[in-house]
Formats: structure tokens, sequence, C-alpha cells
């Protein structure tokens, strides 16, 4: 038996990235929801989002999380199996893999909002994957 699909309906789709890669596993007008497989040693850019907002759920690994918090201080917090967070809109944050990580994230659909501030792969101030 095969589900009903709209015609906007897209398979999962895997997009690999210079520190692991992502699975986006659902994608409507109103959110998104991903898989991330972060490689262990590797990060994310140090990042904001202008208009998307996201919660993570960290399936299995560990990974520090990097987050600006409402006085603008950036803190660093260990995340493991079953921990999250929301990481708001405007907010400053990086993931980083302590171990071979992966961990769901769930977000507004704006997924080119991505204002790279450092990054490992020479990608600083664009939206590339």
């Amino acid at each position: 038996m095969t589900a009903d699909r709209d015609a906007g309906d897209v398979p999962p789709q895997r997009v690999d990235k210079p520190w692991g890669h992502e699975l986006i596993w659902a994608r409507t007008d109103r959110y998104v929801g991903k898989l991330l497989v972060i490689e262990a040693g590797r990060r994310l850019s140090l990042q904001l989002h202008e208009v998307k907002d996201e919660w993570i759920h960290v399936l299995s690994g560990r990974l520090l999380l990097t987050l600006e918090d409402d006085d603008g201080t950036i803190r660093d917090q260990e995340l493991g199996p079953g921990d999250g967070a929301r990481v708001r809109t405007g907010r400053r944050h990086r993931f980083t893999a302590l171990e071979r990580s992966e961990l769901i994230e769930v977000s507004t659909p704006e997924l080119d909002d991505v204002v790279r501030l450092e990054d490992d792969f020479g990608r600083e101030g664009t939206s590339a994957p």
C-alpha cells in the first residue's frame, strides 16, 4: 500500500557536506526535518540565521554546542544522546562533533538562510553546502 503524495512531495535528499552529510527527510512550506551526521573532530560553521528557527535532538555521539545566549554571550555545552536545544533566530551557533554524531534538526523552511561568520572549509559569507 502506498501513501497518497502531494505534487510538491519529494523523496529524502542527501546533501554531502565537508563535515559529514545531512539527509533532508521532510520538507514543507512550514517546516523541514533533517538528519545531520557530523564526523568526529569536524564542526559546522559559526553561523546565524536571519529568519530560520531550529531545534536539535541528539540521537548518538557527543557534540559541543556553541550557542549565543540572551545576553549575547557565546557559551559551550556538551550534548549527548537524548539531549536537545533550540537555536533561536539571530543566535550565533556551531556544532562540533566530539565523537561521530547523529542529530535530528527540525526547523522553519529557510534552508539557504545561513550567515557564516567562521568556517573551517573556506565558506565564510556563503550559503554553499
